[in-house]
């Protein structure tokens, strides 16, 4: 039986008895960050081209609800965004079985839920008024 020691130098139990899992989750775990990031940048991509013709077409309101419709579509890509680096956050957690991790994993779901649940507050605040206008 390996004592607490050596599995801490060896990185834990997954990566002295199953490096080659450890591997593929790690990445699984970077493809996912990367698909985060890219759905982050398509996002902001569209939101530009989208406030972009709303202020060239500078019609009054409906300049304000195109780029308010815009906003939603934002807030969307952004909440995408950050369920897909939760899940990354929980996959290396799980492999790094370290204490300080699980703590920071904790704080970063927080925040991020936080963030998640006044983004969505907002979004419908918006969608309420494009649908009263």
């Amino acid at each position: 039986m390996d004592s607490l020691i050596d599995l801490k130098a060896e990185g834990g139990i997954l990566h002295g008895h199953l490096h080659g899992l450890v591997v593929v989750l790690e990445w699984c775990a970077t493809f996912i960050d990367l698909a985060a990031i890219a759905l982050l940048l398509v996002g902001a991509a569209r939101f530009i081209m989208g406030v972009t013709q709303a202020e060239i077409a500078r019609r009054g309101i409906d300049r304000v609800r195109r780029t308010n419709r815009e906003r939603v579509e934002l807030g969307r890509y952004i909440l995408a965004g950050l369920e897909l680096f939760i899940v990354s956050d929980v996959i290396h957690t799980a492999l790094s079985l370290r204490f300080t991790d699980l703590i920071f994993l904790l704080l970063l779901v927080i925040i991020r839920s936080i963030t998640s649940f006044f983004l969505d507050r907002e979004l419908g605040q918006l969608q309420k008024e494009l649908g009263n206008d």
